[in-house]
């Protein structure tokens, strides 16, 4: 963490700036965006608390995951914007996977 110190130092420092460090054993984390989720496995995870504020550290290889389309979501924007399959799923792909902003799209054709 600190270039130079050894962990028993490092420790006590945060324990006097009222920090609390927590290793969390994970798998992957995923953070979902509009432009598709972020994929991290084997991921190194940190929970750490300084003075009541919570923030978490990931380490780890990111892999973008593509947003996936259903076929629920494909018949949902077709009922809602009265359009054909193909359309529907066309809306979902430009609006990555959006079914609100996909609905408003075929809307306003």
């Amino acid at each position: 963490m600190f270039p130079g110190m050894n962990a028993k130092n490092v420790h006590q420092m945060m324990k006097k700036m009222g920090m609390q460090q927590e290793e969390i054993e994970a798998t992957e984390v995923i953070i979902r965006t509009a432009e598709g989720d972020i994929l991290i496995k084997d991921p190194q995870v940190s929970k750490v608390n300084v003075m009541g504020q919570t923030t978490y550290q990931i380490v780890g290889e990111e892999e973008k995951v593509e947003a996936k389309i259903t076929e629920e979501d494909i018949e949902t924007v077709m009922s809602q914007a009265g359009v054909s399959r193909e359309y529907a799923r066309a809306a979902l792909e430009d609006s990555k996977g959006d079914i609100a902003e996909a609905i408003i799209l075929l809307k306003k054709e």
